[in-house]
């Protein structure tokens, strides 16, 4: 054979064993660091653990695996933007693989980017259609982005590929009561709550929902149940106790807040909780001794510890009672400055105002009303607080502000009987 020839050939297999050697420990230097970093992980120790994929990623920049566990250690230390980088490196190296995109939607969703995160949620299903856990985040994504009927839809799938997965229940519940679907979302709620007994957020909805249906005696089951669950938080014991007293049980109201006052004495909001209960006793049977104690309740130094616009209502309402205008009327002023406002502060000023003849402060503390509480009013009573408005615009010599309010009374509550605003 040629020498020239033959020394061609071995030169060639030298230089292809050193690039087979080369590979071989680049190979294994790659996984001894993307190890290293699994185990930093493992540690807590995130600064280590992204230097060693790092590392991982130098040595091998085309390797999905290196790229895709620094993204997710970047998203563990709070680092999206970096988190979103790596990941879609990692997305784009590995088109078929899933846990990327997962990963993808759950950063872009902790950004509040909820298009982003539908649209990664949906590339995954794309690979594998019928995997709950993502139909449920993609489900989440939608109802947080404001579209309650889309979530609606993917939550449904969830539900019926994994039947279990309670906090698919949970937001396929909040998606339906957002669609004014109450008896399926109070169905779906209940769902979430007998699969995932602990969990505190589904049953606080749950028990506002029974509320808001008059289902008084569920309502205080959950409530009692998330009392028990939860004996560290009072505001719960709170809660049970409002129950008993809209159920019309002031008597079991009044027990179960004083024994939680007793348990918890640094908690001021238990009186102002009872000074609510005895309030309404006193308006509703003009009851003397029951006003004192709301009084009582409703003491200034407690309420000011509570520090809520409520709590101001709750105490401006009893002075109020108690004819104490000047007294009640600070107090309705100073809810009208603390945040959020309660609207019925800014009502009972406008009462007050035309009690006392100031027709133009009465209507701006009613239009402030108005503004602050149209969205929670029955249509009959925003167009009662519209026609107010318009009879005080009036006799304001308003006219313009007249019309506008009467037609607009007209608009909510379309007259019967009677000729319309002009």
């Amino acid at each position: 054979m040629n020498r020239v020839v033959l020394a061609g050939i071995l030169l060639a297999v030298g230089i292809g064993g050193v690039l087979a050697y080369t590979a071989v420990r680049e190979d294994r230097e790659y996984r001894r660091l993307v190890g290293d970093g699994n185990a930093a992980v493992a540690t807590g120790d995130t600064f280590l653990a992204i230097e060693a994929f790092s590392g991982a990623v130098a040595l091998k920049p085309d390797a999905m695996l290196a790229r895709l566990k620094r993204g997710e250690t970047y998203r563990r230390r709070g680092e999206l933007a970096a988190a979103l980088r790596d990941l879609r490196s990692a997305a784009r190296l590995d088109a078929t693989a899933t846990r990327p995109l997962e990963q993808l939607g759950d950063v872009n969703a902790a950004l509040g980017q909820y298009a982003n995160a539908e649209a990664r949620f949906l590339d995954y299903l794309r690979l594998d259609a019928e995997a709950p856990r993502i139909l449920y985040k993609l489900g989440l994504s939608r109802y947080r982005n404001g579209n309650a009927v889309t979530a609606v839809s993917a939550l449904r799938d969830a539900v019926a590929l994994d039947p279990g997965l309670a906090e698919a229940h949970y937001v396929l519940g909040l998606a339906l009561r957002a669609q004014d679907e109450l008896d399926t979302a109070v169905a779906a709620l209940r769902v979430a709550v007998r699969l995932a007994p602990a969990e505190t957020n589904a049953r606080l909805e749950l028990a506002d929902l029974l509320s808001t249906l008059g289902l008084h005696e569920e309502r205080i089951d959950q409530l009692e149940a998330l009392a028990a669950l939860n004996l560290d938080r009072p505001e719960h014991q709170v809660a049970l106790g409002l129950a008993h007293a809209d159920a019309g049980r002031s008597d079991l109201a009044v027990l179960a807040l004083g024994r939680a006052a007793e348990r918890y004495p640094d908690q001021p909001h238990f009186y102002v909780a009872l000074g609510r209960i005895w309030l309404d006793v006193a308006d509703q049977r003009a009851d003397p001794s029951a006003l004192g104690k709301a009084l009582e309740a409703l003491d200034g130094s407690i309420v000011q510890a509570v520090n809520t616009s409520a709590a101001y209502v709750l105490r401006g309402r009893a002075l109020l009672l108690a004819d104490d205008l000047d007294g009640a009327h600070d107090a309705f002023q100073t809810a009208t400055e603390r945040f959020p406002v309660d609207p019925e502060a800014h009502r009972q000023l406008g009462g007050l105002a035309l009690q006392a003849g100031r027709v133009g402060a009465a209507r701006e503390a009613l239009s402030l009303h108005d503004a602050l509480a149209q969205h929670t009013m029955t249509p009959a009573a925003r167009a009662s607080s519209a026609r107010r408005l318009g009879e005080l615009s009036g006799r304001l010599a308003d006219h313009t502000a007249q019309v506008r309010w009467l037609r607009l009374a007209d608009e909510i509550d379309p007259p019967t009987g009677r000729p319309p605003s002009p």
